[in-house]
């Protein structure tokens, strides 16, 4: 029953363990599999504190990993009340736990007990739901689950994903299995409970055998969207331009394509998944915004910016000292920080998002005169000019990002450095010749670098 294959070889694995049926046959399984291919169990519980029974089941899980030898641990974690639903925050945190668990004991393999009717459970929530291709694919028999339980290298595997719970009682009958009913299953209150104890038993009673049907349909859209996943990693090959995307590639495919891609795009950075409705009305400001217009379409993790023909997912950065909004350039609250030189390599600055460093260079600043000046760090106010070599003319800054091609995003955020109201430097396009020393043989130059974190 267990059918752990090959590719599950480990020195060590870890059951999930609830203490209820499910969770109690998988661990006799997982011992009786261990003993006979040498392989060190874990027995790993969460402690929610949802319910008064919930230390009882810590020390029912405890106490049969006890007879079976095996190693146990567990963690306590708390529910948040902040309007989140309790099953999905209670998830979140299970998880969290369990790959936390994982990685203080070395742990590479995770087996957890869903099974047959879970399977069928998923599918249905998601179908109704109004889910897509990878909602309706259902639970997978095993993967890697870095984003779900924290651990880069940590597998998580259902063995008993093929088998319907009535096999499990069956098992546990035969084996004279002592397990845990959690109260909170039979509260209807909850959606899948709903589905579980009404649903289920009426499909099962006209449609018998439903959940294996709707396990190989799940199986089937599986398929569809590995395959959906590949067309969207080639359409990615060919329009990825650094950070960037090409729209040019986007704007000859079809609607439903460039759909296709940017879920695709989103997972793999990470981002979570939009909503149907979200993502076409961005799609639609995304291809019919201005040319000229400073396109941010906001997401919970990202920006959703345009430029140049380019589309970028932007990290969203804390409003720096100074700033009353990333979006209103150079708008300030006061008048920018002096300071001055006394020979460092660099000097931070926080409040302006970076590190102001002074190199030799062949062309810059006298270090004396540098030193004898009060300088001012600020965000540009408009109608600064620079000029970065004798031979070429004053622009305003503006002008320089623009050829420079850098974005308005990253102009917002870059300081000038300045002596009165003549300007020395400006971050992301260089020194002004003006103020540049025409002798010396230890010239010092200006350079500006973000902070990443």
């Amino acid at each position: 029953m267990l059918g752990l294959r090959d590719k599950y070889t480990t020195r060590s694995l870890a059951v999930a363990c609830s203490g209820g049926l499910d969770s109690m046959v998988l661990l006799r399984l997982a011992h009786d599999w261990c003993a006979q291919h040498g392989v060190r169990l874990h027995a790993f519980h969460v402690h929610h504190g949802l319910s008064q029974h919930a230390n009882d089941w810590c020390a029912h899980c405890e106490r049969s990993a006890g007879e079976l030898g095996i190693g146990f641990d567990h963690r306590r974690v708390t529910i948040p009340h902040d309007g989140s639903g309790v099953e999905a925050a209670a998830r979140k945190l299970r998880y969290a736990a369990l790959g936390e668990m994982c990685r203080v004991h070395d742990v590479k393999l995770l087996l957890t007990a869903h099974h047959l009717d879970d399977q069928a459970e998923t599918v249905l929530l998601q179908l109704l739901r109004g889910s897509g291709a990878a909602g309706l694919s259902g639970m997978d028999a095993d993967n890697l689950a870095p984003g779900l339980l924290g651990v880069a290298d940590l597998a998580l595997a259902r063995p008993l994903l093929s088998q319907p719970r009535a096999a499990l009682e069956a098992y546990a009958r035969e084996h004279a299995l002592a397990w845990v009913e959690d109260e909170s299953n039979q509260d209807p209150r909850y959606t899948r409970n709903a589905l579980r104890h009404q649903v289920m038993p009426a499909l099962a009673t006209n449609f018998p055998g439903f959940q294996a049907r709707l396990a190989r349909g799940a199986a089937h859209v599986a398929s569809a969207q590995r395959l959906l996943d590949e067309l969207a990693a080639q359409d990615l090959a060919a329009c990825q331009d650094g950070d960037a995307v090409d729209l040019a590639y986007l704007s000859g495919l079809s609607a439903d394509r460039i759909d296709n891609f940017m879920r695709h795009l989103f997972s793999v950075r990470g981002l979570a998944m939009p909503s149907t409705a979200w993502l076409t009305e961005m799609v639609s400001q995304l291809f019919s915004a201005r040319e000229d217009a400073q396109l941010k379409v906001t997401h919970p993790g990202c920006h959703i910016r345009r430029h140049r023909g380019k589309l970028y997912l932007t990290p969203h950065l804390p409003i720096l000292s100074g700033m009353r909004d990333p979006d209103d350039i150079g708008v300030l609250d006061r008048e920018g920080q002096t300071f001055r030189w006394q020979g460092e390599a660099s000097i931070a600055f926080p409040d302006y998002g970076g590190v102001l460093h002074f190199e030799r260079v062949e062309q810059g600043f006298d270090p004396d005169w540098l030193r004898a000046q009060t300088l001012t760090i600020d965000f540009r106010k408009g109608g600064e000019r620079l000029k970065l070599a004798a031979n070429r003319p004053s622009r305003g800054l503006k002008a320089h990002y623009q050829a420079l091609g850098v974005p308005a995003w990253e102009r917002e955020r870059l300081p000038t450095v300045s002596r009165d109201v003549d300007l020395l430097f400006a971050a992301g396009i260089g020194m002004d010749c003006r103020h540049w020393s025409a002798t010396g043989q230890e010239l010092i130059g200006l350079r500006w670098e973000v902070n990443r974190g």
